[in-house]
């Protein structure tokens, strides 16, 4: 019987590279394992799986009657639908609150990416890893960390890219996350509703829906014409019955976001990161991960 990996909704390049990579390692054990995802691809985890020769994984978002292993999440609101038996979760967020009927294989570390956490069941079993595969992984860690540049990012990332680089003949790591940012922060004629969903996730701070969604960026000037209209779908997102909707514009280069806010109580946003909105955003100097600085703060300003 199948087993099928899958990462988060709207899937970044790490849940998408974890799943192909996991399942992959599954398989050189025995394990009939199939990557999906729940969603398309996003530009830059295309061009990392084109580049490395990899098919786009089945988009499967009910798992009736199928037996699931969870990579980069283990939050039920971010998994598909009649998700009622899984049997393995790789991860590297907090832990969320999957529960299953009997003892699972549970593996989480507080490190940058998921691929970094896989590149470690990898050594640990003795078992090789597949260029094109390595190929992946190394991209997701560095898309992760924001070529470590973000506050989640540890040693053992660094350690793992240097490996993984190796095995896939990467000689050039800055290159390769260059040409990811090119095709990650390209916006110009998507729709704002993608953009928005592109990299977007909602969290329960103690029963108030919040979503936050990010979008990395070379330079602020791209989201510029885009703004505004940023601004009105995130009104349409809090009206479907949410507290409140950010979404985080993140300059790569200067290393700070410019979050935008809409909320039923923008004070407590405000206390939340100590700063003052101005036209629904503030800028906030050094914010660039979403898991580590843009949630803890929430969750203590809701009382969580």
């Amino acid at each position: 019987m199948s087993v099928y990996v899958v990462g988060h909704k709207n899937p970044d390049t790490d849940s998408v590279a974890s799943a192909i990579a996991y399942a992959s390692l599954k398989k050189a054990m025995g394990v009939d394992a199939v990557p999906v995802m729940q969603g398309a691809l996003n530009p830059e985890s295309q061009l990392v799986l084109d580049r490395y020769g990899f098919a786009a994984p089945e988009i499967m978002t009910d798992v009736a009657g199928k037996k699931v292993m969870l990579v980069d999440f283990s939050d039920i609101a971010q998994g598909p639908a009649n998700m009622a038996d899984v049997v393995e979760v790789v991860d590297h967020h907090k832990i969320g609150d999957v529960t299953t009927n009997s003892p699972i294989f549970f593996y989480a570390k507080p490190v940058g990416c998921t691929c970094t956490v896989i590149n470690e069941i990898f050594k640990t079993n003795g078992i090789a890893i597949a260029k094109n595969v390595a190929g992946i992984m190394t991209a997701a860690i560095l898309s992760d960390t924001v070529n470590f540049k973000s506050p989640t990012c540890t040693p053992e990332d660094k350690v793992a890219v240097k490996e993984l680089a190796a095995i896939a003949g990467i000689a050039d790591t800055n290159a390769l996350f260059m040409d990811m940012l090119k095709a990650k922060s390209a916006i110009d004629g998507v729709p704002v509703k993608d953009l928005l969903y592109r990299d977007y996730k909602d969290f329960d701070m103690k029963g108030n829906k919040v979503g936050i969604g990010q979008l990395e960026l070379a330079t602020l000037d791209q989201a510029a014409n885009v703004r505004a209209d940023l601004m009105k779908a995130m009104e349409g997102l809090k009206a479907e019955g949410r507290h409140s909707v950010l979404f985080m514009l993140t300059d790569v280069v200067k290393e700070g976001t410019d979050l935008l806010v809409i909320s039923k109580d923008p004070g407590l946003i405000e206390s939340a990161f100590g700063a003052k909105l101005s036209n629904g955003s503030m800028w906030c100097n050094g914010m660039m991960s979403r898991k580590k600085q843009t949630v803890p703060p929430l969750q203590k300003a809701f009382g969580c």
